[in-house]
């Protein structure tokens, strides 16, 4: 039996890791007080109760749910959050074009996608306490997961959480936290924990369905 997604599907899969996001507010604001301002709780709420309300009216393609998705994170969470989850899922939806469903190998691409657009819009590389730390090794171990949607989403939330792990023994070198130095030891980074939030929901939501 095939674990693919169809449009209405995908949607359907925005519309829970909107939800996860949205419960996990404390929890991204606990992280944030740690090595940042505390606001990445409340601005990754807005920006996904945006795209519950973008997501109302069902797209027509997976492409453009998820490019909805984007748009609505980029203009409502404010700040660096905003632009990059933004791009990582408008960029990604790039990996959809023409597909009437999803798949493993095209859920990969859409991290590969959403990765390359999102290194060059921050300008930041692995190792410098960002969510980088966990996109880029969700966005490799999807890759190497063969071609079944529930084992490549698996893989890719097994990725970010062991890469929010390894954001422990970072210092931050760039963003808010850089001011902290070895003081931002010990803690994860609140964006990379963000992004295992949404891969996870994806896992979730793929093995249930």
């Amino acid at each position: 039996m095939s674990d693919n997604l169809d449009t209405a599907g995908a949607t359907a899969m925005l519309r829970a890791v909107a939800q996860a996001i949205i419960g996990q507010t404390d929890v991204l604001t606990d992280a944030d007080l740690a090595i940042g301002d505390g606001d990445h709780g409340v601005g990754m709420r807005r920006g996904f109760e945006a795209t519950l309300e973008a997501l109302q009216a069902a797209p027509d393609t997976i492409d453009g749910a998820f490019k909805a998705a984007g748009t609505a994170i980029m203009s409502q969470t404010g700040g660096a959050a905003g632009a990059i989850f933004g791009t990582l899922f408008r960029s990604g939806s790039k990996a959809f074009a023409g597909r009437d469903t999803m798949d493993g190998p095209s859920f990969a691409a859409f991290l590969e996608t959403g990765l390359d657009a999102v290194l060059k819009r921050g300008g930041v590389v692995e190792g410098q306490k960002t969510i980088i730390d966990a996109l880029a090794p969700a966005a490799r171990a999807a890759r190497g997961a063969g071609d079944g949607l529930a084992d490549v989403t698996a893989a890719a939330a097994q990725g970010a959480l062991d890469g929010v792990e390894a954001t422990k023994a970072m210092i931050a070198t760039t963003g808010k936290a850089r001011s902290l130095g070895e003081r931002s030891i010990g803690h994860p980074d609140p964006g990379a924990i963000s992004v295992s939030l949404i891969l996870v929901a994806m896992r979730d939501f793929v093995a249930a369905a």
